[in-house]
């Protein structure tokens, strides 16, 4: 890892666990000051204590996307405490309720998936683009596999990481003559929390677990360690914008 990150200040929202906490992990580790945000202060607290028990600088503001004056609200914050913001990973999203078109996909389902996954993203990237500005840097945004496929099952969640492909692209164009860069990532199964809640949390001897490692013909499921690689990979790159990068053991490949 180079030294772009020393220094510079990056926010991650869905930061309190999975693949937001291993980001703002490795994000401090190069460097960074982070800010973590999230709905749970107990387990964004825990990643701050983390942090610092390793040297490095970290802010916890309680955060619900959703809600545009608590998104405001972060940014203000992170400018206040830090003065800057140069790098920002939109990663809180939720799974929704699993079932058929026909059955589960409820007005309710709908909407607070959306709300989260989608209006939270339009939130999150109003207000910390222009803070990006002054000085230039990235937006990493979570994505999924299913952005780019269908999934039986899990069509409100598809459809919301469709449309979290084309803001991101979107955003890319409109501002990358002004040196903001707009990517995501569209991962493939990832070990976190959410994963354990469509399977359960049974480590060994599932069949529902054991049927999504072998969507992936490299035979598992990737780590959150692996995931968040690829998100500092594109916060550091200065020539990637607009692109989607796919992050998922080669499923989409077949």
């Amino acid at each position: 890892m180079n030294t772009s990150l020393k220094n510079k200040v990056a926010l991650v929202t869905g930061g309190t666990s999975g693949i937001g906490e291993a980001a703002a992990l490795q994000l401090a580790k190069a460097g960074a000051k982070v800010v973590v945000a999230g709905r749970r202060e107990s387990e964004g607290q825990a990643v701050v204590k983390a942090i610092e028990k390793a040297d490095g600088q970290a802010l916890f503001v309680k955060t619900d996307v959703s809600r545009e004056a608590d998104v405001k609200a972060l940014v203000d914050k992170t400018l206040a405490t830090f003065g800057r913001l140069d790098f920002a990973f939109n990663n809180a999203g939720v799974e929704g309720t699993a079932g058929l078109t026909t059955d589960k996909q409820t007005e309710e389902n709908y909407r607070r998936t959306f709300d989260i996954n989608v209006l939270g993203l339009v939130f999150s990237m109003k207000h910390e683009i222009p803070a990006i500005l002054k000085n230039g840097g990235a937006i990493v945004n979570t994505s999924s596999v299913v952005g780019q496929i269908g999934m039986p099952g899990f069509g409100v969640y598809t459809a919301s990481k469709h449309a979290v492909n084309g803001l991101t692209r979107s955003a890319a164009l409109e501002f990358a003559k002004q040196g903001v860069r707009v990517n995501a990532v569209a991962f493939g199964t990832i070990q976190t929390p959410m994963i354990d809640r469509m399977v359960g949390e049974a480590q060994t001897d599932n069949a529902q677990r054991d049927w999504l490692a072998g969507l992936h013909p490299i035979g598992r499921i990737g780590t959150t360690e692996e995931a968040a690689q690829a998100v500092i990979a594109l916060l550091e790159n200065p020539f990637i914008t607009g692109s989607i990068l796919t992050v998922d053991g080669g499923w989409t490949a077949q």
